[in-house]
């Protein structure tokens, strides 16, 4: 290995610019703000139902992660950890079923947002539906359920348009 590659080895990698495709909030933005009314509706049932903050966030980010959106991926560990998660079931997450991080209750959680994100796949079978209930009470199951639909329509809107730039938010 030559000087020249030693030293190209050692910089830091420069940061890939991804492109934004479409500014979703100005070119529709009566969606961007029924979008908006949709998530504090998912919120209020949240609130009314009592879903654990921390919860709510790992439902966000797991369903991020599947849906490979990487502002809401960003966005949401970052408000777990500004909300006392921790940085090892952050990183375990994507691995949740193989960890012993996480409590019956959440992963019930977890494995219903996965069929609900992946429903095309999965058609969300029975058992992670009735796995889900019997850790949720019927409000509950529909304050998630309003959770997950909500994360997954801000995915694919993050997705399809990079509207936001990964790593702005702040919380």
């Amino acid at each position: 290995m030559t000087a020249t590659d030693a030293a190209a080895a050692a910089a830091p990698a420069s940061p890939v610019q991804v492109p934004v495709r479409l500014d979703f909030d100005e070119h529709a933005p009566g969606f961007a703000k029924a979008m908006a009314h949709l998530d504090r509706a998912a919120t209020r049932e949240l609130d009314g139902a009592g879903i654990e903050p921390r919860l709510r966030e790992l439902v966000r980010i797991r369903a991020s992660q599947l849906n490979g959106c990487a502002y809401c991926i960003d966005m949401h560990t970052k408000d777990a950890r500004a909300i006392g998660e921790t940085e090892q079931r952050l990183y375990g997450l994507a691995a949740w079923r193989d960890t012993p991080y996480f409590t019956a209750r959440e992963r019930a959680a977890l494995a219903f947002t996965e069929s609900v994100t992946l429903m095309s796949q999965t058609h969300v079978p029975e058992r992670d539906y009735q796995d889900a209930a019997a850790e949720f009470s019927p409000a509950e199951m529909g304050a998630l359920t309003s959770l997950v639909v909500a994360i997954n329509a801000w995915n694919a809107i993050g997705v399809t348009t990079h509207a936001w730039e990964p790593g702005s938010y702040q919380p």
